[in-house]
């Protein structure tokens, strides 16, 4: 055979085998993820109840209601209606709820004539007192604690985004803003079960993902949608768990509830 005939006859057979080293996902951790209540559950409410005493206190207890009393009706009546709102598909933000229901609940209150009983200004003052909200005790340790064990820390509220990443602001805590989830975004209130799953649906389906609140209707609901629940005691004291059942875990405060969050899934 010619030189040149060899030559193309090798080259023409030759075979190259290529091999490439790919990073196996397999075996990486599953990301973790903690979504938080954040009014109620990491802010207590009073500095609004404060702000009511201070307004209209003296006249309130006149009617033999306290300031804690009306604060917590008047948010309970708001909430009621906002959610009724949102499930007849009339979303309003709770702000504006709560800001018509206020002579409202001076009526159911026992208060006669509660126009002439306060005025819009002093409506809006005491609605004010929502701006001032402080965290609770141990707030910041309890994120703290899930950060160091390698949870990413959401917050998911009724609220406009601004004024709730202001409390953490105030009381030392960074919360990234792309880290908070408003129900105004989607115009579905809690407990509906497409707001909770709006939430879940950012994370991967191995993910750890668990919900906290101090609310029991709030991570109970939350359950129904896939998430693991945490339930912390410091706001309603009482559970009522005959009628919302046992949550993954159950705490007395929000750093229990972190150790405890911390603890199930290094025994998983």
């Amino acid at each position: 055979m010619p030189q040149s005939h060899l030559q193309h006859s090798i080259q023409s057979t030759a075979r190259y085998t290529h091999y490439y080293i790919v990073p196996s996902t397999f075996n990486m951790p599953p990301k973790k993820h903690v979504v938080f209540d954040v009014v109620g559950t990491c802010v207590s409410f009073d500095a609004f109840y404060s702000r009511i005493n201070l307004i209209l206190g003296p006249r309130l207890r006149h009617h033999n209601i306290t300031a804690q009393l009306f604060g917590y009706t008047w948010m309970e009546a708001a909430e009621l209606d906002f959610t009724f709102l949102s499930i007849s598909e009339r979303y309003q933000p709770y702000k504006h709820v709560l800001k018509a229901l206020f002579y409202r609940t001076l009526w159911m209150a026992g208060v006669p004539d509660p126009r002439s009983f306060a005025t819009d200004a002093e409506r809006d003052q005491c609605i004010a007192g929502y701006s001032d909200l402080q965290l609770r005790p141990g707030a910041k340790e309890c994120f703290e604690k899930l950060r160091g064990d390698g949870f990413t820390v959401w917050c998911f509220t009724t609220g406009d985004v601004a004024r709730v990443r202001g409390y953490f602001e105030n009381g030392g805590v960074d919360v990234p803003m792309e880290n908070f989830v408003s129900c105004d975004s989607r115009g579905v209130a809690k407990p509906a079960l497409e707001a909770y799953r709006s939430v879940l649906e950012r994370f991967e389906e191995g993910d750890e993902k668990w919900f906290a609140a101090a609310h029991m209707w709030d991570v109970s609901a939350a359950r129904m949608v896939g998430f693991k629940g945490a339930y912390c005691s410091v706001y309603e004291m009482e559970s009522c768990k005959e009628i919302f059942g046992e949550m993954d875990v159950m705490a007395e405060s929000l750093v229990e509830m972190a150790e405890n969050i911390s603890r199930m899934y290094k025994d998983t």
